[in-house]
């Protein structure tokens, strides 16, 4: 370490208060380092497309801007979005369930 960033390491310990002070020498002063760079936010998790779930739910809430949805309705578009994003199981089963009920219901409804 320079001696400079020494000298501004002690100067940032002498302001701490006591408590602070205390907490840094017991874990070790010489292992402190107050220039640490901050750590990234956590990533934003994304669908391939590049999407985040908050995009997929507005996209797809305003593509139904001509019908009428309830809060419950957008909330469980939320639900899905975020789960199938996140790989949740559950949400994955839902979403594979509605996919084969979709064309079970196509092929019965043809066929009548």
């Amino acid at each position: 370490m320079i001696n400079e960033e020494k000298i501004k390491k002690r100067a940032i310990f002498d302001a701490m208060s006591p408590r602070r002070q205390k907490h840094i020498l017991k874990k070790g002063y010489e292992f402190w380092d107050p220039f640490q760079e901050p750590k990234d936010p956590i990533d934003i998790r994304r669908d391939p497309s590049k999407r985040t779930s908050q995009m997929l739910v507005m996209e797809f809430l305003q593509s139904k801007s001509d019908e009428k949805y309830t809060s419950a309705y957008s909330r469980g578009v939320l639900e899905i979005a975020v789960g199938i994003i996140n790989n949740d199981d559950r949400f994955i089963g839902m979403y594979e369930f509605s996919q084969w009920y979709k064309k079970l219901l196509e092929k019965e409804v043809e066929s009548k």
